[in-house]
């Protein structure tokens, strides 16, 4: 089969997938705590870090004037206690926009105000104060000729919703709706703005340990669970959680939208109790999702919305209430050393060498609704396998294929018209073969098995079509010699730790 050139579009399209510079990761700076670095130490810390997207919870004086000239972006927040003035008083909303925007943009590059934070589980009963509120911001920004380069948005917890497992019935609170989600959606729309999400596989894995995967919260290796309403797989529960939210905006007919995910992370750290909670876990969590959002791509539902991700937070604070993983979710401690080694940008993340899975350990939390039975196997051993995903058609997996047999490197000539594996004739097979060449080439690394949606991996070694993929490359890992030579090494997959 001779495979044909793609538009160049298409093909820039891959290459920014697959040298890992398509998404975007910034991180929260929070500051309650009285032990943290002065605000100019905290913005020569994310410029040595290359961080240069930050997110604060206030609009502090300090802070800001030491952004001023960074070139880091800034969102900031106003608080939920203002939320009651700013919606009734367009007045209030233009002063406060002056004080706090105006006074350090351009110089300090806001791009975003967060209004509130979470407001539908605020105890105060803020709901119905914040469509106003963002909608006299906004005027405020259109006053001052800011709102073509600063949005307007609110930042809401996975609460919100009704319901969401499996991902494809992800809906929002009855309550909810009427009052301020489709009010919020359309003005996000209407201004051009995004869904600001606050999303945590931790709190979802302590509370379900049983039937969860690690590997799955982690973004680890994992068989994957499919979502039985819509046929899409998931490798992590973050994306499941965040194409829960798509759902429920698509079933409101907001399917435009565009999501950034403003908080998530994982704590280094946990009472007795909190399941998950460690050190180890963190660097997991926060390292694979900064892979995986550097990588490109979107999730299962949009993939190819990439992801923009703040991790949460730069820093523990110690005086934060709550159990002790809340003061235990930064980056960085107060000394400004990191807790644990994590990448933030596609040159670090060269370099980084992720943790072992579960350090040679079985993890025996079944994942559920990922089998016939409900359950899989998450033990690290064995071998992994990248196959076509049939249901993405035809069109997009030739493209697919095409991209892998050229631009990848894949090894492609075994599926030339007679070679070995070229019958079965089909561009599922033919993809199949291609795909999990590259895969293997690649040594199995995040995102090598991904391909726009049209990929995903298996751990047992498909039957039918997919025969002679597996049976030439199941035994075999691609090595690169020292002077970039590609060779074959024997291998019993049964040794193999992923």
């Amino acid at each position: 089969m001779e495979y044909r050139l793609t538009t160049i579009s298409y093909l820039l399209s891959f290459f920014f997938l697959f040298t890992a510079d398509a998404g975007q990761i910034g991180v929260n700076y929070g500051r309650i705590a009285n032990n943290l670095p002065s605000a100019v130490k905290v913005v020569q810390l994310l410029k040595s870090q290359g961080i240069d997207q930050v997110k604060l919870y206030d609009t502090d004086q300090a802070v800001l004037k030491a952004l001023s000239g960074s070139n880091i972006k800034v969102t900031v927040a106003l608080p939920n206690e203002l939320l009651n003035s700013v919606s009734k008083r367009k007045s209030f909303a233009f002063k406060w926009v002056q004080k706090n925007i105006l006074s350090y943009y351009p110089s300090t590059q806001i791009q975003a105000i967060a209004v509130g934070n979470e407001v539908f589980v605020d105890p105060n009963n803020t709901t119905l104060f914040l469509v106003p509120a963002m909608q006299n911001i906004h005027s405020a920004l259109i006053n001052l000729n800011l709102h073509s380069t600063i949005k307007v948005s609110s930042p809401i917890a996975l609460s919100a919703l009704q319901s969401s497992y499996p991902s494809s019935s992800g809906s929002f609170k009855p309550d909810l709706i009427e009052p301020v989600i489709k009010p919020m959606l359309s003005f996000l729309r209407q201004t051009g703005s995004y869904l600001m999400v606050n999303a945590y596989p931790f709190f979802a894995y302590e509370a379900n340990s049983d039937v969860i995967s690690l590997d799955y919260a982690l973004f680890r290796t994992n068989p994957g669970v499919v979502d039985s309403g819509n046929g899409l797989r998931y490798f992590s529960l973050l994306e499941a959680q965040l194409d829960a939210v798509y759902a429920a905006m698509s079933s409101l007919k907001f399917d435009d939208l565009k999501m950034v995910v403003t908080e998530t992370g994982w704590p280094s750290k946990g009472d007795g109790g909190e399941t998950g909670s460690g050190e180890e876990n963190a660097a997991a969590y926060n390292g694979n999702l900064v892979r995986r959002v550097l990588n490109g791509g979107g999730t299962p539902l949009r993939p190819n919305a990439d992801l923009e991700v703040y991790l949460f937070a730069l820093f523990n604070e110690n005086k934060k209430p709550g159990p002790t993983s809340e003061r235990n979710y930064g980056l960085f401690y107060p000394d400004e050393e990191k807790v644990y080694e994590i990448p933030f940008t596609v040159e670090q993340l060269k370099k980084w060498k992720s943790i072992p899975v579960n350090k040679g350990k079985t993890e025996k939390s079944p994942v559920k609704g990922s089998g016939s039975d409900g359950s899989v196997s998450t033990s690290s051993s064995g071998g992994t396998y990248c196959v076509a995903n049939e249901k993405t058609g035809k069109e997009k997996l030739q493209d697919a294929l095409d991209y892998a047999c050229g631009e990848g490197g894949a090894d492609c000539r075994q599926i030339q018209p007679g070679a070995t594996c070229y019958d079965p004739n089909t561009v599922e097979a033919h993809a199949s073969f291609a795909f999990n060449s590259f895969y293997q080439k690649n040594s199995r690394a995040m995102g090598s098995c991904y391909f726009g949606g049209a990929a995903y991996v298996v751990t047992q070694a498909p039957s039918k079509y997919y025969y002679c993929t597996i049976c030439l490359l199941s035994f075999i890992i691609f090595l690169p010699l020292r002077h970039g030579v590609l060779t074959l090494e024997s291998r019993n997959s049964s040794d193999e730790r992923v």
